[in-house]
């Protein structure tokens, strides 16, 4: 499972199971005692959820960093630079074979 989805999936848990508590023990209005689940299980994903932030800030950064490469060979080769443009060619080429064996 992606990280980013753990990480969502266990702040939404956080949130069910504090908002449970809330319900049986105060006598608030069902909206206050949502509120305060939401502050409570953000307040606990900064403590309980670490790793899950850590893995799936690595995957954002991983992706964004694969992106702005991506972005650095298509300006290149859009300014000119035949090498840039031969790259992409032979990345295109190897991820049309890799999905190709994925799917077979």
């Amino acid at each position: 499972m992606k990280p980013a989805v753990k990480y969502a999936l266990g702040r939404l848990g956080l949130f069910l199971v504090v908002f449970a508590v809330l319900i049986p023990t105060t006598p608030l209005n069902i909206l206050v005692k949502a509120m305060v689940a939401l502050i409570a299980a953000s307040g606990l994903s900064l403590i309980l959820l670490r790793r899950w932030r850590d893995e799936s800030a690595e995957q954002f950064g991983e992706i964004a960093a694969r992106r702005a490469a991506e972005k650095a060979r298509l300006r290149s080769a859009l300014a000119g630079d035949d090498y840039a443009a031969a790259e992409g060619d032979r990345v295109t080429a190897a991820d049309i074979v890799e999905h190709a064996k994925r799917d077979a």
